[in-house]
């Protein structure tokens, strides 16, 4: 038997905070014990917060390990194992790693090479060798306007576990990059383009999304049913454009653009995903709708770290301030991720759930530290 108990904790639960002792049992929460007593070789927390382990959804970290640097190839496993150890260490034990399927042919400064199935294949050895720290789940990003789609997402199927597949659609103009000033500034930056190769890929997106994008964005949805993933939109930016989501049955919206597009998505029960980034930094850097103005509204569900691991737990202490509601904060990182992408066993503090659980001591209103990081009962971090 494993057994460890935190004492004298502040346990932010669903709806409350309770002072009181969690004990975690075999991988599991065995009882949450309510009062400041600290029992004979448990860890005093000394008023500490304890929180359900951090769900992460939609995380582009992964991509930023094994690409350090535009053009410089990482090693795969080496980049999995740091990734895997920042996560644990931003107080994350659930993720949902982000690849994009669906290569973009062209000039070297914008093409994106093939890699998912790869890199999914070794995520998945090194989970079944119970090499990785945190539970990790594919998220396959699947670009519509794309000539290797199809091919790409084929090479998966109901034995990788699939748990969420979005619908990408980069076409310029449009969703997150209506600001045509935006994208130029961002892919030549990023990729180093001149503006005769900004200009041919532009065209050639377009020409793509003309040609193939329908037939592609049915085939995926035909995809996320058949392997039994959630399927989500990304960048919806307009009322219509939720109506074909909501069609599809989608359920998730990554990034919506605009107020009017989160109205649509809530009033279709489509929950509303947000970036931590957006929503610390006070805005979003494509120029879209700022997450804060969402929050204020009612309208965002779930938190994404995004680009920035250590952004998660700081965007839920930040709307736990804003809503004046901690626990409500809390449960956009944790209990509503978890239910949005079918994993029932966490996401709460509740006996009977896994003992996926972060230790966190406040230094304000907004920022704190993380104290411990445990998956399955296990300290990780």
């Amino acid at each position: 038997m494993t057994q460890t108990i935190l004492a004298n904790a502040r346990l932010v639960l669903p709806e409350q905070i309770l002072t009181g002792a969690l004990i975690l049992r075999n991988g599991a929460i065995a009882a949450i014990e309510e009062g400041a007593h600290i029992a004979p070789g448990a860890i005093d927390c000394g008023g500490d917060l304890v929180l359900p382990g951090l769900v992460e959804l939609h995380t582009d970290n992964l991509e930023r390990h094994i690409e350090p640097r535009p053009g410089v190839d990482w090693p795969r496993d080496a980049a999995i194992l740091a990734h895997d150890a920042e996560l644990a260490g931003a107080g994350i034990t659930t993720v949902f790693d982000a690849m994009r399927v669906g290569s973009v042919t062209g000039t070297e400064a914008s093409g994106y090479r093939k890699y998912a199935r790869e890199l999914a294949s070794q995520v998945l050895h090194l989970r079944d060798a119970d090499a990785l720290r945190i539970s990790h789940f594919l998220h396959l990003r699947a670009e519509v306007c794309s000539e290797s789609l199809l091919e790409e997402i084929a090479e998966f199927g109901p034995v990788d576990r699939v748990g969420i597949v979005s619908l990408m659609d980069h076409t310029p103009g449009q969703r997150q990059f209506r600001d045509m000033t935006q994208l130029e500034r961002y892919l030549r930056g990023k990729r180093g383009m001149s503006a005769a190769e900004f200009e041919a890929h532009v065209g050639n997106l377009k020409r793509m999304r003309d040609a193939i994008g329908d037939r592609h964005e049915a085939e995926v949805v035909a995809f996320a049913r058949r392997v039994g993933a959630a399927l989500a939109s990304h960048d919806d930016t307009t009322a219509d454009q939720v109506a074909v989501s909501a069609g599809h049955g989608i359920r998730l919206a990554e990034f919506p653009t605009t107020v009017e597009a989160a109205q649509a998505c809530v009033a279709a029960g489509i929950k509303v995903i947000m970036g931590a980034p957006n929503l610390i930094r006070g805005g979003s850097h494509s120029g879209n709708v700022a997450a804060q103005d969402l929050a204020e509204r009612g309208l965002l569900d779930i938190v994404s770290s995004d680009y920035v691991p250590a952004a998660l737990l700081t965007a839920a202490l930040r709307l736990g301030a804003l809503w004046q509601d901690l626990p409500r904060g809390v449960r956009t990182v944790t209990a509503t991720p978890a239910a949005a992408a079918g994993l029932a066993d966490r996401g709460r503090l509740e006996p009977g759930l896994r003992a996926d659980v972060i230790r966190v001591h406040p230094l304000g209103p907004a920022a704190a530290r993380l104290r411990g990081t445990w998956v399955k009962g296990l300290r990780v971090a």
